[in-house]
């Protein structure tokens, strides 16, 4: 018995510093990966067809990040289920930081308010950091007899269920947004939802609705030929683009901090040190007054952010969009 014992004990022994050799192999290759990251071309999925405003940001972006890098990245397209298609593609990929994805407010606000999707915001993801954000401003047809959001209050409160707003569809952030109004105000409107921004804006100028809560940057055009009302944008502060509209918090209306928001998220479990050269550069990007001007000409704020804050900054925009929805029992299959 004795001597199978000691047969035994060597080859356990064996066996544990094989085992030790390899992880530490492991562990070596991997610090070694993460030094010399990025040594091959990076993969930056856009939820959406090519063209059109998140489109031209990530390419934006991407050039930028690209020289400080020293390596190439490409824009991949991947439009589909409101981003939902982009979002799972980049939560199954490798964390290994060679993909990353555009985050925005309908991948990572909304849609997990109001939907049940295939993957977890949170928990699948990686986030990397914050571009920045848009406002939303309310505008109202001119014919509408209100020249403020006051009147516009007490208008709506005279002709209950006569007013109409339209949205960029069931559970988007024009639709949310102005479902958060009615229940901060106490007026009532009937939702008239359009598969996209434009027919919304369409139906809008000729009077067929009366409201909306698009961003800001898709309404200035409308707002410089004064075919439509603004009475008031969300967020902290005014914008630069549109000084003189006042927010909801000035109004009397706090919470009203919802945006079009975007950042850089990738999936779960990328090495806090690509996390922290990543962020690093982006944020680099960001101080740039190039690229900073070229952002302030679409009515976008910058908004720099550590990993840690972006990631709260998510928490907290699915928290207020979940609460909304349930309040006003929206739910999209």
């Amino acid at each position: 018995m004795s001597n199978i014992l000691n047969r035994q004990v060597p080859i356990f022994l064996s066996y544990l510093l094989i085992t030790a050799f390899g992880l530490m192999g492991s562990f070596h290759a991997s610090a070694q990966s993460t030094a010399t990251y990025p040594n091959k071309t990076i993969r930056l999925i856009a939820p959406v067809a090519a063209g059109g405003g998140l489109d031209h940001l990530a390419r934006a972006v991407a050039e930028r990040l690209s020289r400080n890098l020293g390596q190439s990245i490409i824009v991949d397209n991947v439009s589909g289920g409101g981003g939902a298609i982009a979002a799972q593609a980049t939560a199954k990929a490798v964390p290994d930081g060679y993909t990353l994805m555009i985050s925005y407010v309908g991948t990572h606000g909304t849609n997990p308010a109001v939907r049940k999707l295939n993957y977890d915001a949170i928990k699948d993801f990686t986030p990397i950091g914050m571009i920045g954000a848009t406002p939303n401003v309310l505008i109202i047809n001119t014919n509408v007899p209100a020249k403020n959001l006051t009147e516009f209050v007490a208008y709506a409160k005279k002709n209950p269920a006569k007013l109409t707003y339209g949205t960029a569809g069931p559970g988007t952030l024009t639709h949310l947004g102005m479902e958060q109004f009615k229940m901060a105000s106490g007026i009532f409107m009937v939702h008239v939802p359009y598969r996209g921004i434009s027919p919304a804006f369409t139906d809008l100028l000729g009077g067929q609705t009366d409201a909306m809560l698009p961003t800001l940057f898709a309404a200035i055009p409308y707002l410089k030929t004064n075919r439509v009302r603004a009475l008031a944008i969300t967020g902290q502060k005014r914008s630069s683009a549109e000084p003189n509209i006042p927010t909801f918090k000035e109004l009397g209306y706090p919470g009203f901090d919802g945006q079009q928001w975007y950042g850089i998220s990738g999936p779960a479990n990328i090495p806090d040190a690509i996390v922290h050269k990543l962020n690093t550069e982006l944020n680099k990007v960001l101080a740039t007054p190039e690229f900073n001007q070229e952002m302030s000409s679409e009515a976008m704020t910058l908004l720099p952010m550590t990993p840690q804050q972006f990631g709260t900054y998510i928490k907290e925009d699915i928290a207020r969009w979940t609460n909304v929805a349930k309040s006003r029992q929206i739910e999209i299959e």
